[in-house]
């Protein structure tokens, strides 16, 4: 296992796969890199893939402290460093998109290209998921918690020939305190101010029908960042990087190349 160490001292687990110039991966809200699992290596042709585990998930650390999207952004920062990477492109979805717009808008030369993918600026300013979702979210029998965020996560034709196991309904190995603290950070996410400073060409990527992080939040995104590109995905959910792959990671791939021309 390798690690990055963070200036608070956490070790960040991260994994390197394929050749190339990086793209760095970030997951959703208490995720480790598996999240990425069934898309990664889609853009292994021309690039190499970076993730990592964020603190209190996979093999980094778990401290019991305030966690934030800033904080974590701090923490892709010491990866970087560690491996001696000056400025990259950075794909984000869900919360791994807020962790992104910090990073973004923060660190400004370490980001060469941005993708924020079914995410939101969070704050007032954000669009939130309705009261039935999160009743469905909160129900007391974990099975009927569970199905109920497949089923926000992929379309029924999907889960019907894709039984699992499922890398994005969070990481099975977290204790509960950090379970707690990613909640928060997610919950407490408001870069609405921080939005109009990032200078790196950004495309926003959502899925039409998403009621996890409504689809409303894209275009919302797409006006306050400088220049940035809107792309909906028909009749996708919140998990629109794995079930819609063969049109979401080409499309990705094509933004970075286009963006990277002399």
């Amino acid at each position: 296992m390798t690690y990055a160490v963070a200036p608070d001292g956490t070790r960040i687990a991260y994994q390197l796969q394929g050749q190339g110039a990086p793209l760095v991966l970030l997951a959703g809200q208490a995720n480790d890199h598996h999240w990425w699992d069934g898309v990664r290596g889609d853009f292994h042709s021309v690039r190499s893939t970076l993730t990592l585990d964020y603190r209190g998930t996979g093999d980094s650390d778990k401290p019991d402290i305030p966690y934030s999207t800033e904080l974590l952004a701090q923490d892709v920062i010491a990866v970087l460093d560690e491996l001696g990477i000056d400025r990259a492109d950075v794909y984000g979805t869900s919360m791994g998109g807020r962790v992104a717009q910090q990073l973004a808008a923060r660190h400004p030369h370490r980001v060469a290209a941005l993708v924020l993918g079914c995410t939101s600026p969070g704050g007032p300013h954000s669009v939130e998921r309705g009261n039935d979702v999160r009743r469905a979210l909160a129900q007391p029998r974990p099975e009927a918690a569970r199905q109920a965020l497949l089923e926000l996560m992929y379309t029924p034709r999907w889960l019907a020939s894709h039984p699992g196991p499922h890398h994005t309904l969070g990481d099975p190995r977290m204790p509960a305190h950090a379970r707690r603290r990613h909640l928060v950070a997610g919950n407490q996410h408001n870069a609405w101010e921080l939005l109009p400073d990032i200078s790196a060409p950004t495309l926003v990527v959502h899925g039409s029908d998403d009621l996890l992080n409504p689809a409303a939040n894209a275009p919302l995104l797409a006006a306050r960042i400088p220049g940035a590109r809107l792309h909906l995905i028909p009749n996708a959910r919140h998990a629109y990087f794995e079930e819609f792959r063969t049109h979401a990671s080409p499309l990705v791939l094509d933004f970075l190349t286009t963006t990277h021309k002399p």
